[in-house]
């Protein structure tokens, strides 16, 4: 991992892209709407609302916009009804891409995500194709000055973790079961903050078993079907096996 954040990287470019687009409001309101509509308005008592909250607020989401959301996901306003989704599929040089939505239609959805596939250099596939290749983690990174594996070690382990990586000097990566990973992270804030630690981004995510290398135009060719995908506003998260080094972040 020397010289780069493999997690750090990503998450940076896709919050470029919400930026750039204006829509990252919109993304993390979809998600705070689902999650409250899944497992009611109190946050206390619904991890995946905390959690939701959490991320909006690390990206200066207005609180308004926060409690909006949370009372038209519990239907205390009027608001749109979302579902969730996740699409497969393929990319150039063969990387495997996993898409998650959350739409008011489908039937407007995934003709556009099959069509950014193809404009791209890409397949959309059925169901099962590659998920296979991920497996479903909660991932919880850690940034901090002087942050040690010894510090992150006892922090995750004692929280109930499965494992931790070294992201780069200032990252770790602590990695959880998905039923596990509400209660670790509940765990873990106090203690990250007793450290003088933060955590920079939580969540479920889709982590490659393996990775593949992409270089020259395909490589660039990945990346722009990863771009035109994460701009969709239908699109919450986008997950690829595609190996990430200092080369693709130029």
């Amino acid at each position: 991992m020397a010289g780069h954040s493999k997690w750090k990287n990503i998450q940076h470019r896709k919050g470029a892209a919400d930026a750039k687009r204006g829509a990252i409001f919109t993304k993390l309101a979809k998600e705070i709407m689902v999650a409250s509509k899944l497992g009611g308005s109190d946050e206390n008592a619904n991890p995946r609302l905390r959690t939701a909250v959490l991320k909006a607020r690390q990206s200066s989401m207005p609180k308004d916009n926060i409690e909006r959301a949370i009372k038209k996901g519990a239907g205390e306003l009027e608001g749109v009804n979302y579902e969730e989704g996740i699409y497969e599929g393929y990319g150039p040089g063969g990387i495997a891409i996993m898409v998650e939505v959350m739409t008011d239609k489908k039937s407007r959805t995934v003709p556009e995500l099959k069509s950014l596939f193809k404009s791209n250099g890409g397949t959309m596939a059925d169901a099962n194709a590659v998920a296979y290749l991920f497996d479903k983690k909660g991932l919880i990174l850690v940034e901090g000055d002087n942050i040690t594996e010894e510090a992150i070690m006892d922090i995750a382990l004692e929280s109930g973790a499965e494992d931790i990586e070294q992201d780069d000097e200032k990252i770790f990566a602590v990695k959880t079961q998905v039923n596990d990973f509400h209660t670790v992270l509940g765990a873990m804030e106090p203690k990250v903050s007793a450290y003088g630690f933060k955590i920079i981004e939580s969540g479920l995510k889709y982590i490659p078993q393996t990775t593949v290398a992409v270089d020259g135009e395909k490589a660039k060719e990945a990346l722009e079907l990863i771009d035109a995908l994460e701009s969709h506003d239908d699109v919450q998260n986008v997950y690829t096996n595609l190996e990430w080094n200092d080369s693709l972040m130029a």
